[in-house]
């Protein structure tokens, strides 16, 4: 039976690297490589839609002048494709910044040997895999992920985040009076007041971040490539917006809500799960009115 092809499309400029590392990886198996080049990035776009790729490579240096503002481009064309950018050494921190822009990972040119772009790629396709599955673990009332979703993706962002020397920061959150939400108003109106929240978190973070409903009044995000200032300023966008949805909620509101927030470096060793649990025992220990935010570090 014929193996599948991977389909790679990949935008870059002269010099050739990244076909040729490509090229050198599939040395003894070209057959199950299908490649496609262009040489611009509108080229790129619009091939997508031709070649259907499983993987996506982009070459920043034919992103100039805003290469960050290409690699958005890139990816909201393409949401469901891993992207992965390549970038000259010299330009190390921008490769990473891309990171928070919907790149999946960096490649640096003098450094694609097979071993390397073995990892990339295979980690891209886990990354497919990973996604599909973490769509099934979605909430049916709110379609954000669930608890085992975000722990599946929240692994996985550490892991990334190890790798890259990048942080994390997580923001934990419950509605404390949606059971009386429910006895004064009836189950349509806590289900519609779920809702209104959850689509008010979603859109507080980036595409590239994760949100979720941990139980009926729990919810986490978790902000990928964050610095840690960013927790108390993340806490006080979202508490911006609670007020407003609490002023259009009319009878129904206030909602009171309660967060609390954990800052995550490579230095910190313990897995995800442990940093979810360390935040929400935070949150759970919370004794004062809504919007208490407790910013401190979560590491050992």
């Amino acid at each position: 039976m014929k193996e599948k092809r991977l389909r790679v499309l990949l935008a870059e400029g002269s010099s050739g690297e990244g076909a040729a590392a490509l090229r050198a990886l599939f040395h003894d198996g070209l057959e199950n490589l299908k490649l496609t080049v262009v040489s611009t990035v509108p080229t790129l776009i619009a091939t997508i839609e031709v070649v259907r790729p499983e993987i996506i490579l982009l070459d920043l240096s034919l992103a100039q002048p805003d290469e960050i503002d290409a690699v958005r481009l890139v990816h909201r064309a393409a949401p469901a494709v891993p992207l992965i950018v390549i970038d000259d050494e010299a330009y190390k921190n921008r490769a990473a910044k891309s990171l928070s822009q919907g790149a999946l990972d960096y490649l640096l040119k003098g450094g694609m040997d097979p071993r390397t772009l073995e990892r990339v790629l295979r980690a891209a396709l886990e990354h497919n895999t990973l996604d599909g599955l973490a769509d099934l673990l979605r909430d049916s009332l709110t379609g954000l992920h669930t608890r085992d979703g975000l722990l599946a993706l929240g692994a996985r962002a550490m892991e990334t985040a190890r790798r890259h020397g990048s942080t994390l920061v997580l923001l934990c959150l419950r509605i404390g009076n949606l059971l009386a939400v429910r006895a004064a108003f009836g189950p349509n109106a806590e289900q519609s007041s779920v809702r209104e929240f959850a689509s008010l978190l979603a859109h507080s973070f980036r595409r590239t971040d994760i949100v979720a409903r941990l139980g009926e009044s729990q919810f986490a995000a978790l902000a990928v490539n964050a610095i840690e200032p960013s927790g108390p300023v993340l806490c006080q966008r979202v508490e911006r917006r609670i007020a407003v949805l609490n002023r259009e909620l009319g009878s129904r509101g206030p909602l009171e809500v309660r967060l609390n927030a954990g800052f995550w470096s490579p230095v910190d060793a313990r897995p995800f799960p442990e940093l979810l649990d360390a935040v929400e025992s935070g949150l759970r220990a919370a004794r004062a009115p809504a919007f208490t935010v407790d910013a401190s570090r979560i590491i050992a």
